[in-house]
């Protein structure tokens, strides 16, 4: 469970619902968590480290670009893998059944807060 005080607001509520999935950085330096936040299917608000498991580079070529055009899917735009948004698991291309890394996320009031690992 997300912890008040480690836990980092990374967007708003009203964010996600404009445009369906947010990216954000938390740190600096060579290794910054790199992450996104999204509703699934029921509302819920998910996160997930911004790695494809497939070669280990970002999902996103530019910012805030994860879904596929209809935002059904989450999508790695070097290889096109497709990865369900509530479970975070490839259904289609070069990864099928390896999954995301899921993040612990919460929202209080408006703000969405990741707690970055440790």
């Amino acid at each position: 469970m997300a912890d008040e005080a480690t836990d980092v607001v990374v967007c708003s509520v009203r964010e996600l619902d404009a445009r369906g999935v947010r990216g954000f950085v938390i740190g600096a330096g060579d290794w910054p968590l790199r992450g996104l936040v999204l509703r699934d299917a029921t509302g819920l608000v998910q996160a997930y480290v911004d790695r494809c498991p497939h070669a280990g580079h970002p999902l996103a070529l530019k910012d805030h670009d994860f879904l596929t055009p209809d935002r059904a899917f989450i999508q790695c735009s070097s290889h096109g893998a497709l990865f369900e948004r509530d479970t975070g698991i490839c259904v289609a291309g070069p990864c099928p059944g390896r999954t995301l890394r899921r993040l612990q996320v919460r929202v209080d009031g408006e703000d969405v807060r990741i707690a970055p690992p440790v």
